[in-house]
């Protein structure tokens, strides 16, 4: 799977302080790594999210978009093409993009990444005063009027929700809480969506909310999700901090100093991050983070047991959506991909239309053989919003089938790729680490090693590292690439395309003994890890136990 994400966990009030029975330390909420698994875990509220309005500058109009993925009901109404009432015209150009992507070649997909560019942003520019929107994560924030609090907005659908705020803030444009919510809200929108032109209207409203109210800490956490969907993760960290000053309870700031620190490579720094989460504000979000910290570090007892309780009392179907997917995806990390569909389904259960339980239902179909229901999932997937790991994911499948017009197919998504990229950049998006991904294998082999290298001298995490590593060796530097391979599994962390990436760089310098024991632990942890990725790891091994 490509790397965990944790920006759009449910969360509760921010502006909850806690009770007198949640004070720090009264009770753990998750099992701690000293006593064990055996504490009991406690899940919060319904989750949340934000909004941000296109700023209608000093009047206070607000623009919408969705937490689960819709559009703003102003946006369908006023730009929704013909023949297609209702639908937003973002979603409309990603599947034209996508279809065409199976039909058409390299001059038609340059147009396709044209026509998604003026989709995403004209929507935007027509609501927003000063340019295109944006899309992020999910914060939790409440309105200080009370016209509309982050649970009501998680407990309905984001798109009417966000229509709410809209109406609320027309009628009461000082209400900076509120407009903290709808800027959140954005960024949630250009997650779930693909959307990346949401995140200059989060930036504005999320401004307007600090010119209202300085220093408030709904709109510094909701700057801190902004910078980390942004991927800017230094930026993340220093708006939390600042939330945190305001407001040590601040659960979204408490959740993105963690997703910061781990993207950061400050392993050891998350895992304290993720402790005083769990002391302040246990829940849901926290539980998710707490887990991927301790998987992280190749402990997925821990991991797995947090998840499990979390799930175990979900009782929202976002919540239960949300971490049963991440039990999936710690169950196919593992290679358990019967696990793996079972919470896949669990949480399609939950929310038949969640992106991510769809795109790991169908890798955990792809790893099990079942390569036709695979591909159904994952065209379905891309139809709907085409990101960089389930366009790779489906353009390798394509590619192994190894037909001609599957290869053109593979071909089409992978371009797709650079058309995502582009885009992403435009909304102020750093995509250098999906491009180094991306273009190792599929791509451009120099500018693969020119993101890889802009990316490690941003972060030094075992993604990046790994990242780096594989954009080395693809350009013939194995010898450089060697200690980034070890580093990207000197924690613990066991990923098999990380140890599959070392063992044949270590093969590439001459180290075969090194080389068969990575490579026969990256088939043993997860045979299906990639369809080509696994099929040349098996090809390199028996090569290497043929010359023993």
């Amino acid at each position: 799977m490509p790397p965990r994400t944790t920006d759009s966990s449910p969360e509760r009030r921010d502006t909850d302080r806690p009770h007198p029975d949640q004070e720090p330390g009264r009770e753990r909420s998750v099992p701690d790594p000293e006593a064990g698994a055996g504490t009991e875990a406690r899940v919060g509220q319904a989750p949340h999210s934000t909004e941000d309005p296109n700023t209608g500058q000093g009047r206070g109009s607000a623009d919408g978009a969705t937490e689960s993925g819709g559009a703003s009901a102003d946006d369908t109404a006023d730009t929704a093409g013909p023949g297609d009432p209702g639908v937003d015209p973002r979603v409309a150009a990603v599947r034209r993009a996508a279809d065409g992507g199976r039909r058409w070649r390299a001059a038609q997909l340059a147009g396709c990444a044209a026509l998604l560019a003026v989709a995403l942003t004209g929507g935007a520019v027509a609501f927003g005063g000063a340019g295109g929107g944006n899309t992020g994560t999910g914060v939790d924030t409440v309105s200080a009027a009370g016209a509309l609090t982050p649970g009501a907005l998680a407990r309905g659908d984001l798109d009417s929700g966000i229509v709410s705020l809209q109406k609320h803030l027309r009628a009461q444009p000082r209400d900076f809480g509120s407009w903290a919510t709808l800027g959140v809200a954005y960024v949630e929108q250009a997650r779930t969506k693909g959307d990346p032109s949401r995140y200059p209207q989060a930036e504005r409203a999320l401004k307007r909310s600090l010119e209202l109210e300085p220093d408030n800490d709904q709109a510094l956490a909701g700057r801190a999700a902004l910078a980390a969907a942004r991927h800017d993760f230094t930026g993340a960290l220093k708006h939390a901090d600042r939330a945190l000053k305001q407001n040590p309870y601040n659960e979204r700031a408490l959740c993105s100093r963690v997703d910061a620190l781990v993207e950061l490579g400050r392993y050891d720094d998350a895992a304290e991050a993720a402790r005083t989460a769990d002391d302040r504000r246990p829940g849901v979000p926290v539980f998710t983070r707490y887990a991927y910290v301790h998987e992280l570090r190749d402990d997925v007892r821990i991991a797995r047991a947090v998840l499990e309780r979390a799930l175990g009392q979900a009782d929202s179907p976002a919540d239960v959506a949300y971490v049963a997917t991440a039990l999936g995806q710690l169950a196919w990390n593992q290679g358990e991909y019967k696990t793996a569909l079972g919470h896949y389904a669990r949480a399609l259960a939950a929310d038949e239309e969640y992106l991510p339980a769809l795109e790991g239902r169908a890798r955990a179909q792809a790893a099990s053989g079942d390569r036709a229901a695979a591909v159904e999932g994952l065209e379905r997937v891309v139809a709907r919003f085409p990101l960089p790991g389930p366009l790779v994911a489906l353009g390798e499948l394509y590619e192994d089938r190894g037909a001609d017009g599957d290869r053109a197919k593979a071909g089409d998504q992978y371009a797709l790729v650079d058309a995502w990229t582009a885009l992403a950049r435009a909304g102020g998006v750093n995509a250098d680490l999906d491009t180094a991904m991306a273009a190792a294998d599929h791509g451009d082999k120099k500018e693969a090693l020119r993101a890889a290298r802009a990316e490690w001298n941003r972060r030094h995490s075992v993604h990046t590292a790994d990242a780096l590593a594989w954009a080395l060796h693809v350009n013939g530097r194995d010898e450089e690439a060697l200690p980034y391979a070890r580093r990207a599994t000197a924690t613990g962390y066991r990923n098999a395309a990380f140890l599959y990436h070392r063992g044949v760089i270590e093969r590439a310098t001459g180290d075969d003994r090194e080389a068969r024991t990575h490579l026969k632990a990256a088939l043993e942890l997860n045979p299906g890890f990639s369809p080509l990725g696994a099929r040349e790891a098996r090809t390199a091994l028996k090569e290497l136990e043929g010359t023993r």
